[in-house]
């Protein structure tokens, strides 16, 4: 899988991440742990944390990352959305872009390789857990047909405020 994307003036390729990604992995969410409300915790990854947690995904090859003009401009994840066999056929996805590179495309052309992932690996639903607030995540969703199954109210907290979490579905099947 080697999709490439024209959108604005950037060229994006996404292909499947590697290990050597797992520090601009890092800085994109450490960035967004540090900046937004996109991860709920305070506390950036070290070094060695970003490659353990990146490992655990390219292990069940489902990380991936968006190339923009020979950087990684921005990565996609998906993994078991509960522990439990039952839930064994879901997934839960992760979009994260540098913040230098919105509006280019890049979430949608590492959703769009997230999805078809998916799909082949033979599961059943993807779910995404999207802060509520953060609205250009649910459109970018919507657009690839998640339906927002809810909104749980103050599950969550950062910045000294409590964070409500829209819940969206697609059916993989």
């Amino acid at each position: 899988m080697n999709p490439i994307y024209e959108r604005s003036a950037a060229t994006v390729t996404v292909r499947r991440a590697r290990p050597g990604d797992a520090e601009a992995v890092r800085a994109i969410r450490n960035q967004a742990i540090e900046h937004s409300t996109a991860l709920w915790t305070q506390t950036p990854q070290s070094a060695a944390e970003g490659a353990a947690w990146l490992a655990v995904h390219l292990e069940r090859a489902s990380a991936f990352v968006a190339e923009a003009e020979g950087e990684v401009a921005g990565f996609a994840v998906y993994g078991p959305w509960r522990q439990l066999d039952g839930y064994r056929h879901t997934v839960e996805n992760s979009v994260y872009v540098r913040t230098d590179r919105h509006g280019l495309g890049i979430g949608s052309a590492l959703l769009d390789a997230l999805i078809a992932s998916a799909r082949a690996a033979g599961h059943h639903v993807m779910i995404a857990g999207i802060e509520a607030e953060n609205t250009a995540s649910i459109r970018l969703h919507q657009r690839f047909g998640f339906e927002i199954a809810g909104t749980v109210r103050e599950v969550g907290t950062k910045f000294g405020r409590w964070l409500d979490l829209t819940i969206m579905r697609l059916s993989l099947s």
